[in-house]
């Protein structure tokens, strides 16, 4: 950022009434402010065209709108379009556009890079750069919005990074969305490796969003090896506060396991799943994710037909709800951090590589 300019992206109505106030002007040409980024979703100050020539000259000297810009777009033949957005360090990060015919979804990134080491991930092997703002978080959605002829409707916070290790801005990010933007909230889903403190601290924010939980093993051993940051928290901490996550909210969770074959894609684990679930009386569906190819050290493929088949069909029959996710964008690198990695290494655009730094856990 440019010194002495602040961000209005990220400003809640409020906050930009407040800053109307101070330059002169009256509250409401805050609101008018607002319903311009987050309703029109303009690019410049220029564009505000209600609002007098002398508050928009004083809103350039003082503010910048913060919106990040396209570096990169990948379209596949379903529709879905990967983004890598710049923001305004030069730093960057990717977001999904995901339409179906009954909606349209966005993919949201809440770091640059990612702390949890995830061994499935592309982000994960380019280290954490930083926290993104609740700003740069909400532009990554009015950027595709703006671009979009459908209304996007459903946003899911699982691109880049883990959300709950960003607490303070992906609540207030998820607060613009709803409360500026106009989505339900219904309609918004977190997704977390099992941040236990965070899980607890959003059970009290009344937010009638989704919580889901990335599991994607029935044990602690295999998970720690998946995820080494799992090792801070147990299996049986994190689905305690998850329990008290529904019992304070209400809301049932979805867990997503990521299928990886010959890893945890066996019967006997689905079995062990199911298990481990109804122990802790945990209501909501499993999300099956077939792995979406990664070059990985461990050299992880994606399940057959017939073991994604096996692994349903026994958590069914255990009486778990189970769904799966639709493959997406194969070939476009939509899984997370692919893009950003494969332009780095291709040199198609000038993206900041990340040196692979050791997890950085916080509570």
């Amino acid at each position: 950022m440019e010194p002495n300019r602040q961000w209005l992206l990220g400003c809640s109505t409020k906050e930009l009434e407040q800053i109307a106030l101070e330059l002169g002007e009256p509250a409401y040409r805050g609101r008018q402010i607002a319903r311009w980024i987050y309703r029109k979703q303009v690019r410049t100050l220029d564009a505000m065209s209600d609002l007098p020539a002398a508050l928009r000259a004083q809103l350039a000297a003082n503010y910048r709108l913060g919106l990040p810009d396209i570096v990169h777009r990948d379209v596949a033949s379903d529709g879905t379009i990967k983004y890598l957005l710049r923001l305004a360090d030069g730093l960057t990060v990717e977001s999904v556009y995901l339409p179906y015919p009954d909606r349209v979804s966005a993919c949201l990134s809440t770091q640059v890079g990612c702390p949890a080491g995830c061994r499935f991930c592309a982000t994960a092997q380019g280290g954490l750069a930083r926290n993104l703002t609740a700003g740069e978080i909400v532009g990554q959605y009015l950027v595709m919005q703006a671009e979009s002829a459908r209304r996007i409707s459903h946003v899911v916070y699982m691109g880049m990074g883990e959300p709950l290790w960003n607490y303070e801005a992906t609540v207030k990010s998820l607060r613009l969305l709803g409360n500026e933007v106009g989505l339900s909230m219904r309609n918004l889903t977190v997704s977390t490796v099992g941040v236990v403190p965070g899980i607890l601290a959003l059970a009290r924010e009344n937010l009638p969003i989704t919580l889901a939980l990335s599991l994607h093993a029935p044990d602690d051993a295999l998970r720690a090896r998946l995820i080494p940051t799992a090792r801070k928290w147990k299996l049986d901490e994190i689905l305690a506060a998850c329990a008290e996550y529904t019992r304070i909210t209400k809301r049932n969770l979805t867990f997503e396991y990521l299928l990886i074959g010959g890893v945890n894609d066996s019967p006997e684990q689905a079995r062990a799943l199911a298990a481990l679930l109804e122990r802790w009386k945990l209501p909501g569906n499993v999300n099956l994710i077939p792995f979406n190819y990664v070059e990985t050290p461990e050299g992880f493929r994606r399940p057959t037909k017939e073991a994604i088949a096996r692994f349903r069909e026994t958590l069914i029959a255990a009486g778990r709800v189970t769904t799966q996710r639709m493959t997406r964008g194969d070939a476009i690198n939509a899984a997370c951090g692919q893009l950003r990695r494969r332009m780095a290494q291709t040199g198609e655009a000038a993206v900041p590589v990340l040196s692979l730094l050791s997890p950085s856990v916080r509570s």
